[in-house]
C-alpha cells in the first residue's frame, strides 16, 4: 500500500528523520496509528501529537542494555581497565557487587530487566521514577523529587531512564558531590541526562570511584575530549543495543503491534505526548 491510498497505520523506521515523517503524515492524513523504532523519542517530540496513537520501541531493547549497564557496572567494580592495560602482576584490588546498595534512575523496562539481572547479587535497590509508584524488585521506589536523598550510600549509580525536558541535565554537580567517592556511575539512557563537565571535574577530584557510559553529550564523544584521557571512565560507543541485537526485537514489537491494531487490542509502547516518552 503506497501513502495516497489512504492508509490508517505508518511504521517509521528512521527516527532522526523529522522532515520525512512530517512530510509522510501530510500526504496520509488518514494515519491513526504511527510504530516508531527507537525506545526513545526525544528526537521526534515536534512531530508527536495528540490527533493519532504512537507506539514507540520501549521495553522492547530493555534486555541487552540491562545486560550492558550490568556489564560496565561490574567492569568498573572489578577494575578490568587497568587490568586489561596491564604488563605487571600488581596489587590485589576491586569491590564486590553482593550485598552493596543501587540506585537507579528510570522505572520502565530497562530498570525492570536490570533488577532481574541484580537479584542474585542480593542488593539493596532504590528506584527514582516520576511517579514513586513500586517496581518489582525494588526495596525502595522514590519519586524523583527525592532523587538527591538516593545517591548517597549507592556503591553503584545507574541511568536508564527516557530523555525528556524534565529530566534533561539530571544529574550535575550538585548530584555528583552527593555520591560516595567509591560509587561507580553508570550511564546506558542518554548523553543529555548528565552535565558532562561536572563529571570530568568529579571524577578527576576522585569524588566519584568513577563512569561507565555507553552513552555522552555530544555523542560521538569527539576525539581529544577530556574523558578519553581518564583512568576511571570506561567509555562504550552506543553499543548497550547493536542493530544486530535489535533488528529482530524490533521486528517482534512491530509484529505484535501491527497483530494488535488489527483486532482492536490495546498497543504495545503507547507514547504520552505530553510526558514526551
Amino acid at each position: 500500500m503506497s501513502l495516497s491510498e489512504s492508509p490508517e497505520a505508518l511504521v517509521w523506521l528512521d527516527s532522526h528523520d523529522v522532515t520525512g515523517l512530517r512530510d509522510a503524515l501530510a500526504v496520509a492524513p488518514s494515519v491513526r496509528w504511527v510504530q516508531l523504532p527507537s525506545a526513545g523519542v526525544e528526537s521526534l517530540t515536534e512531530v508527536i501529537d495528540d490527533t493519532r496513537t504512537w507506539t514507540c520501541a520501549k521495553g522492547a531493547y530493555a534486555r541487552p542494555v540491562a545486560e550492558h549497564a550490568l556489564t560496565l557496572a561490574l567492569a568498573g567494580l572489578r577494575q578490568l581497565p587497568s587490568r586489561f592495560a596491564a604488563r605487571t602482576w600488581g596489587p590485589q584490588a576491586g569491590t564486590s557487587l553482593f550485598g552493596q546498595r543501587v540506585t537507579i534512575l528510570g522505572g520502565g523496562g530497562i530498570a525492570r530487566s536490570f533488577l532481574e539481572l541484580l537479584a542474585p547479587f542480593e542488593v539493596e535497590a532504590t528506584v527514582v521514577n516520576r511517579s514513586g509508584s513500586p517496581v518489582p524488585g525494588a526495596a525502595h521506589t522514590v519519586s524523583v523529587s527525592a532523587l538527591d536523598a538516593a545517591l548517597p550510600g549507592a556503591l553503584v549509580v545507574v541511568l536508564a531512564l527516557s530523555l525528556t525536558p524534565e529530566t534533561r541535565g539530571i544529574i550535575g554537580a550538585q548530584q555528583l558531590r552527593l555520591m560516595d567517592d567509591t560509587t561507580w556511575f553508570v550511564n546506558v539512557a542518554r548523553g543529555g541526562h548528565l552535565d558532562t563537565d561536572a563529571l570530568v571535574e568529579a571524577l578527576r577530584q576522585g569524588s566519584i570511584a568513577g563512569a561507565a557510559l555507553d552513552v555522552t553529550d555530544p555523542e560521538p564523544l569527539p576525539e581529544g575530549h577530556a574523558l578519553w584521557d581518564l583512568a576511571n571512565c570506561i567509555i562504550t560507543p552506543h553499543t548497550a543495543d547493536t542493530i544486530e541485537m535489535v533488528l529482530p526485537l524490533l521486528a517482534e514489537r512491530i509484529r505484535t503491534n501491527v497483530a494488535r491494531f488489527a483486532t482492536g487490542e490495546k498497543l504495545v509502547g503507547l507514547v504520552d505526548p505530553k510526558a514526551g516518552y
